[in-house]
């Protein structure tokens, strides 16, 4: 426990922000996981529905500095190389 004012402010200050980085942690994984789960089921059209939502997801995480901005391009690059590769078939 911590035994300074300031401490104590400093613990409630990262317990508020531990809950909203998870909340947003949460959605980002969510929405990547049903792309991901189009994709491996081969249901093009379900994947298409399901891309701009994960990007937009992406984008907020790294507005929110959840996700850093390189990972972020790297998982919109991949999802929608396999979106597209499923589309192609």
């Amino acid at each position: 426990m911590p035994n300074h004012v300031s401490a104590e402010k400093r613990d409630r200050q990262t317990a508020k922000r531990n809950a909203v980085n998870s909340t947003n942690r949460t959605k980002l994984r969510t929405a990547i996981k049903k792309l991901r789960a189009a994709i491996a089921t081969k249901n093009a059209s379900s994947a298409q529905e399901l891309l701009p939502p994960t990007i937009s997801a992406i984008d907020k995480a790294i507005q929110k500095g959840v996700i850093h901005r390189n990972a972020a391009a790297r998982h919109k690059s991949r999802l929608t190389s396999h979106v597209n590769t499923l589309t192609a078939k």
